[in-house]
């Protein structure tokens, strides 16, 4: 039922008269059930219908404004790169006892494996002493900037549905996705750009695809947007040959004329999302072309990040996610993929593969901190790195390999985070001396997701869309904020 409280919009009280009413929605106890049920989405829909982008309040001060999130696609190695092992490599090759692996079902791993020490050196780096590997010496500058969460855990062991997850809060596509709730949730402060921006480098697209960053079930201006590196950066903003810029903005005037008498007959959001697109779209063809021109920043930026204008890489969009969030875009995500190192060839073991995806990353990412804290603009951009999920402390040797590999691993994994309120410096939680289990201060990825909202400014348990009967929301019935790692 309406709450009494709630005052009607004029503009629906005289759409709901008998006759109209009856004729949209028929007759009968159902067709007026289903007109309750769709009636809060419409009034909101109306109240947003001129820029469903619009900035909007958080719901308490937030700590961040905006978030890049450096997703490794695939699953980088946590026990070869920020969980050090000693005990694991004391053990190298010998097997696995069996508490650990004891019903324990794997992805490729059959029988009973050998345990397999990383054949990297750690060392600490930073007055913080963060552990690091030696395959990450960029990342040793930034050391004391960075809070590094050895404990995480999901409850998805293969790779597109644990992609999902991390993205959406639950395993099957369908959901929105964690830049389409915070968009949902707060707008953007660039009209003149998407406020969800993905970028892609590596292998080529992470094995969730296009659903890591769908809007789901929320209204499609919410959806993340790709821009690509070589051509358009974004498909079919251009005008199509033939069609000069005033024809393009009548045939827009127009196109806008007609979905307005739509949507005032039929009230359907989605009407008012493709207005608000359309009119994007048309920003873009002059926002766009001067954010994509990186070749115009000093040699000095060129350097510090490793960049390349004109080629695809990780180090370009690094600098672009800097130039975004200097913009206002809300969301930026980077996924960078190939980290699925199984050792079943040289292309995916940890020691010819590991040590390559490393030297395109991590002096990017470094610079990425690095950069956005000399400009001021660390402590309102929460930078997020990580994957799905983390990798065996054992070989996988999958039908006898003799390359080094590491089967999926969902019970603990490490990621970082920067910037927008978190403590700087610390390494949150503990595994235990072989990095099999968390021993201590366990981050689900729920967890993570209601931290991420926070620091933006909103109970994650309070931003809900009403679909299907009843309030959804990015961390489903679960989360908790790891107060550890707030300031």
């Amino acid at each position: 039922m309406r709450d009494k409280n709630r005052p009607w919009p004029e503009t629906t009280l005289q759409r709901l008269t008998r006759r109209t009413f009856f004729k949209e929605v028929g007759y009968g106890i159902g067709s007026v059930a289903l007109m309750n049920l769709l009636a809060e989405g419409a009034f909101a829909a109306q109240q947003e219908r001129h820029d469903p982008l619009a900035p909007k309040k958080p719901q308490f001060a937030p700590r961040a404004k905006n978030v890049i999130f450096l997703f490794m696609a695939g699953a980088p190695s946590q026990v070869d790169l920020f969980d050090p092992k000693p005990t694991l490599v004391k053990y190298n090759g010998q097997d696995c006892p069996d508490e650990l692996i004891k019903g324990e079902r794997f992805a490729f791993i059959r029988g009973k494996p050998k345990l397999m020490g990383s054949p990297y050196a750690f060392s600490q780096a930073g007055q913080s002493g963060q552990w690091v590997s030696e395959l990450l010496p960029h990342f040793r500058d930034i050391a004391d900037d960075v809070a590094v969460i050895r404990t995480m855990t999901t409850t998805q062991f293969n790779h597109a549905p644990a992609q999902i997850f991390m993205n959406t809060g639950f395993q099957i596509p369908g959901r929105p996705s964690m830049g389409s709730w915070l968009t949902y949730g707060l707008g953007s402060e660039n009209r003149d750009l998407p406020g969800f921006v993905v970028l892609i480098s590596g292998e080529n697209n992470p094995d969730g695809g296009k659903g890591c960053w769908s809007s789901g079930f929320l209204p499609s201006v919410y959806q993340g947007v790709e821009f690509r590196s070589q051509g358009d950066a974004v498909l079919f903003v251009s005008n199509p040959d033939g069609v000069p810029s005033d024809v393009r903005r009548d045939t827009l005037d127009t196109l806008q004329h007609l979905n307005s008498m739509q949507s005032a007959k039929t009230l359907d959001p989605e009407i008012e999302t493709r207005i608000a697109q359309y009119e994007l779209a048309y920003r873009m063809q002059s926002s766009v072309p001067d954010l994509m021109e990186i070749d115009k920043e000093p040699a000095e930026v060129h350097e510090l990040y490793g960049t390349e204008p004109g080629k695809k890489s990780f180090a370009n969009n690094c600098l672009l996610a800097r130039r975004l969030v200097e913009r206002g875009v809300r969301f930026v995500q980077l996924y960078h993929r190939g980290w699925d190192n199984h050792g079943t060839s040289e292309g995916d073991d940890i020691m010819h593969r590991l040590p390559k995806l490393c030297s395109e990353t991590d002096k990017a990412a470094a610079a990425l901190v690095a950069d956005l804290k000399r400009r001021g603009l660390l402590d309102e951009t929460l930078v997020v790195w990580g994957g799905e999920f983390g990798r065996t402390p054992m070989n996988e040797a999958r039908d006898g390999s003799t390359y080094k590999g590491r089967d999926h691993h969902p019970h603990c994994f490490t990621m970082w985070m920067a910037g927008g309120g978190i403590k700087p410096g610390i390494s949150y939680g503990k595994t235990d001396e072989l990095g099999y289990n968390v021993e201590d201060g366990e981050v689900q990825v729920h967890d993570l997701q209601a931290t991420i909202l926070h620091l933006m400014g909103i109970d994650h348990t309070r931003l809900t869309f009403h679909y299907q009967g009843r309030d959804f929301r990015l961390t489903d019935v679960f989360g908790n904020v790891v107060d550890g790692l707030l300031k």
